[in-house]
């Protein structure tokens, strides 16, 4: 029999959850991330889920150092560990996994289908990435629920904290490094408006070209070296300027958008970057304004993590973007 759209959250093997352990302290009220997030079952209260995307594709594909498909167990055992400060409730769907290069397409779409399910049930998903190819099928599975909610034109802003555009040429290859301009033209074939704006972006690692492609697309880009601390009020109200103009927000965190020194695990780190606690800022702006419907995490590569300085850094921004308001 073939499976509801309801399903397909629970439509991947068994959930390991042997990542999520660690100490228990005895006093009262000292409960841990680990001793509360559950595996998603149907008809779950709403609330927040975890969705990895085993996937680095996308990353061999764009010439990166692999390893991104270990991220999202690296990242749920940072999380394991961390006091627990929520009211609603944290679940576990297991992960989508990407097994081959040729396979990153199908991927992207099973992420999609899982990411709409969710959404339907009125979750907020956060996936756990994985290369930054998550991010194409991330905003196919909002874009699957908006659709099915009868939406025409929805006016969904993306806000990627990133040190790249992402906006490369995906005519000839598909990558980590093409997933918004991806993005732009699937809002053209839909009749959508494409609102994107991207904070942290190193003009060293971003051609002309891609400059360029921002320019016409009207991107709200700001550079990494602009994102200091007399500046970053201006920054921020940039930002609600951009979210006051959208219905339906997508936040998506490339960690490499923090300097090496405090994200060395990722798959092009930052020579300059934009500090954790301005990075923290951003996203408690995003997740307060009452339109974030999805958000994901990309980049995290274990591999090159030294003493997981990386994974600890995400696990504080999962940890900031999910406390209650």
């Amino acid at each position: 029999m073939a499976k509801s759209s309801t399903d397909l959250h629970l439509a991947d093997p068994a959930i390991d959850m042997s990542p999520w352990a660690g100490r228990e302290d005895s006093e009262p009220d000292s409960l841990r991330w680990h001793q509360l997030v559950t595996p998603l079952k149907r008809d779950a209260n709403p609330g927040v889920v975890l969705l990895g995307f085993a996937s680095d594709a996308g990353v061999a594909r764009n010439q990166g150092r692999v390893g991104a498909a270990e991220g999202p167990r690296a990242l749920r055992r940072a999380l394991a560990p961390l006091a627990w400060h929520r009211l609603a409730p944290v679940f576990d769907a297991g992960d989508v996994s990407c097994h081959a290069n040729a396979d990153l397409e199908a991927a992207q779409q099973r992420l999609a289908e899982r990411t709409a399910a969710l959404l339907a049930e009125s979750h907020l998903p956060l996936i756990l990435g994985g290369g930054h190819e998550v991010a194409f099928g991330s905003w196919s599975g909002l874009a699957r629920h908006l659709e099915a909610q009868g939406e025409a034109r929805p006016r969904v802003g993306i806000v990627n904290l990133d040190a790249h555009l992402d906006l490369r040429d995906p005519s000839q290859v598909r990558s980590s490094g093409t997933p918004f301009a991806q993005i732009a033209a699937e809002c053209g074939r839909r009749g959508w408006p494409f609102r994107y704006a991207c904070l942290g972006v190193s003009r060293a690692s971003n051609t002309r070209a891609l400059f360029a492609r921002a320019r016409e697309l009207n991107v709200l880009v700001r550079e990494d070296h602009e994102i200091d601390a007399p500046r970053l009020d201006a920054i921020v109200r940039d930002l609600q300027r951009f979210m006051a103009r959208c219905d339906h927000l997508y936040l998506t965190v490339d960690l490499d958008v923090l300097p090496a020194a405090e994200a060395p695990g990722v798959s092009a780190p930052a020579a300059r970057g934009v500090p954790l606690a301005m990075i923290e800022t951003l996203i408690e702006t995003v997740r307060d304004s009452g339109k974030l419907r999805l958000a994901d995490i990309a980049e995290l590569n274990p591999s090159f993590d030294i003493d997981g300085r990386t994974a600890r850094a995400a696990a504080r921004l999962i940890h900031q973007l999910t406390l209650d308001s």
